[in-house]
């Protein structure tokens, strides 16, 4: 059997990250890949939600559990969730419908550590503070629920 390894790193706040070295030992991703964040984000705007990017490295185990624990109840609930793969070459429409990459999406946004959640409303903007690493998993939850709760609200439709 072959022993595969991957390096952790703890960003501020204690939350752990993989930050380059795959381990193939984690599931693969159960979450849609983005194809087009101008449509996912519109489709998230029209249910006045929040488009919740996860950043993901293939074979990360922390991501694995961010994924199962957390962003796919959110996404049966109809949170709108769309994952990005670093070092992916897959092709990807940009938030003006050009053609990208996923790598390119995440150099762009100068994402440096997997997993981290983005979260888009209005405009293409992100719509409250990312959210690196996997933290205490007692506590993620609740980190994330605060984003989405603050990111619904530059999401909502403006009243005119």
């Amino acid at each position: 059997m072959k022993r595969r390894s991957f390096l952790a790193s703890a960003l501020p706040g204690g939350a752990l990250s993989c930050l380059g070295v795959r381990q193939v030992d984690a599931a693969p991703s159960t979450l849609p890949a983005a194809r087009s964040l101008k449509a996912e984000l519109g489709v998230a705007l029209r249910l006045t939600r929040p488009l919740v990017v996860m950043v993901s490295l293939e074979g990360c185990p922390f991501c694995k559990i961010v994924r199962d624990q957390h962003l796919l109840s959110l996404l049966q609930d109809g949170q709108p969730v769309v994952q990005v793969d670093m070092r992916s070459p897959a092709p990807v429409l940009d938030f003006e419908g050009r053609a990208t990459t996923h790598d390119e999406l995440v150099k762009a946004w100068k994402v440096a550590a997997a997993p981290t959640l983005l979260f888009f409303g209005r405009g293409a903007r992100e719509v409250a503070q990312r959210l690196q690493g996997s933290s205490i998993p007692e506590f993620y939850g609740a980190y994330l629920e605060q984003r989405i709760q603050a990111a619904r609200l530059d999401s909502a439709p403006i009243n005119r």
